[in-house]
């Protein structure tokens, strides 16, 4: 019997260590996995942490690199712009001593070439906003007073003008071949009664029109100091409120030139009208002419009237006057303005245009280069297309 007891005892003993090697072994494989798969994952968490702080501190540093660069950029536009405004006023001095000296040198030349010096002359350039010199010939009193008659004011009112607008209207007209002739004491006569007129020192002739355009702006900017000045016909009818304030819409920008521009065709043949004896010059027959303001009215702003002032004696002259002066300008920065209200046509066109609210500044026919017959029909003209005698005093001008 007690065999048999020691050999239970055997096997139980046996089988319970069987359970703690098994129990032992389980612990051991779970301690062992833990370690070497939890792990991983902490070395992952770590590195991932590392990640997101290096990313931050890159992100930090672009910030840094691009508020750096933002403000190097603002200061390189704060330096571009101070540098910009002082090339503005070094310009604009250097534009103001050459008109000083284009006065001089106009009043200069009137004195060397005998031309009586008047107060207006020998005294310092008045100031004014448009000088308006009206072209007009020895045979054109009638011409000159249906002007008088519509919208060009007279006596007091003339002067007014000047006073309180700023607005200069004069006739230009030179002399005659003939010193002191008959033709010259007509005009001699017919300023004093009216006192509206620039005499320039020029030989009046029809194909010396360029050379008549030339001497109107550099006599003209001799005298006054005016932001533009004008030339228009004596048989186009113009309305000087409109044309005021068209101008002024314009005043901020340098060497302007304004008017209604076109690109005729160059006339090579010498039995045509408008012949161009140059025509060579543009090319191959059937060239255009490049653009250029037409001839009937046009303004340029007071820089380039004093460039031409200036450069006078070397500017070339074409045969028609519009042409030349629009050559004049080619090369330069100049603002070419196609003010299409400066070349509405007689009635029903400007009446028309009126009633819609859009008054013109200059109306004639083109078929006519101005208004035909405008001496009987410039009375009818102004009373059909006219802004009213006052829109001129307007305080919006």
């Amino acid at each position: 019997m007690k065999g048999k007891g020691g050999a239970l005892d055997r096997r139980s003993s046996a089988r319970w260590r069987l359970l703690l090697l098994c129990a032992f072994s389980f612990g051991l494989g779970m301690l062992f996995t833990n370690r070497f798969w939890t792990a991983p994952n902490t070395n992952n968490h770590i590195m991932s942490q590392h990640r997101r702080q290096d990313q931050e501190l890159q992100l930090v540093s672009e910030d840094c690199n691009t508020k750096r660069k933002h403000g190097e950029h603002k200061d390189i536009m704060g330096e571009v712009t101070r540098t910009h405004e002082a090339i503005q006023l070094l310009d604009k001095s250097i534009s103001t001593l050459q008109m000083e000296l284009a006065a001089k040198r106009s009043t200069l030349e009137l004195v060397r070439s005998g031309v009586p010096v008047t107060s207006e002359t020998s005294q310092s350039r008045k100031k004014a906003f448009v000088v308006v010199g009206v072209n007009t010939a020895f045979s054109s009193r009638k011409r000159r007073d249906s002007v008088r008659e519509t919208w060009m004011p007279q006596g007091e009112k003339l002067l007014q003008l000047e006073e309180q607008k700023g607005i200069v209207i004069r006739f230009t007209i030179g002399h005659s071949a003939t010193s002191n002739s008959i033709l010259d004491k007509a005009i001699d006569a017919e300023d004093a009664q009216h006192h509206d007129f620039l005499r320039l020192d020029h030989v009046e002739g029809y194909h010396e029109l360029s050379a008549k355009t030339k001497i109107f702006f550099s006599t003209a900017v001799g005298i006054w100091d005016a932001d533009f000045f004008v030339k228009v016909d004596d048989d186009v009818h113009v309305n000087l409120g409109m044309l005021a304030t068209t101008l002024a819409r314009h005043k901020a920008k340098p060497r302007t030139y304004i008017g209604c521009m076109k690109s005729g065709p160059v006339l090579a043949d010498k039995n045509l009208k408008y012949h161009e004896p140059e025509a060579w010059k543009f090319g191959e027959d059937g060239n255009k002419y490049f653009r250029h303001a037409t001839g009937q009215i046009y303004a340029i702003s007071k820089d380039l009237a004093t460039y031409i002032s200036i450069n006078q004696p070397i500017l070339h002259k074409y045969a028609n006057e519009d042409v030349s002066l629009g050559s004049w300008f080619i090369g330069l920065e100049v603002n070419h303005i196609d003010e299409r209200n400066m070349c509405c046509g007689t009635p029903p066109d400007c009446e028309w245009k009126g009633q819609a609210g859009n008054i013109c500044v200059a109306s004639f026919d083109w078929s006519c280069s101005g208004i035909c017959k405008s001496v009987e029909r410039l009375k009818d003209v102004h009373a059909r297309c006219g802004e009213g005698d006052s829109s001129v005093w307007s305080d919006l001008i």
